[in-house]
């Protein structure tokens, strides 16, 4: 009998919605402070996912949830970063 293969599912910073791994994009604060984007998913640091769209960005910044989950304030540099890093809304 061959068992499914677990699919890990993270929870959206923006609409809160549960998706798999995959369909996130990871925000990682580094151990330095640094906070960037995690394409690979395998950076160091504490993670917080988002959708790849800018509703989401939006919404995680209005509520401060990077905030929240990271413990420290975010600059608005950091934000518009995240914002160009973001690919494109299909």
């Amino acid at each position: 009998m061959v068992r499914a293969k677990k699919v890990p599912l993270r929870m959206c910073t923006g609409c809160g919605e549960m998706k798999p791994k995959k369909e996130l994009v990871r925000v990682v604060k580094s151990p330095e402070g640094e906070i960037s984007l995690d394409t690979t998913g395998r950076k160091p640091g504490r993670g917080a996912y988002v959708c790849p769209s800018r509703n989401c960005l939006e919404s995680a910044r209005k509520t401060r949830r990077f905030e929240k989950a990271f413990s420290c304030a975010i600059p608005a540099e950091v934000y518009n970063r995240l914002e160009e890093e973001l690919p494109p809304d299909e």
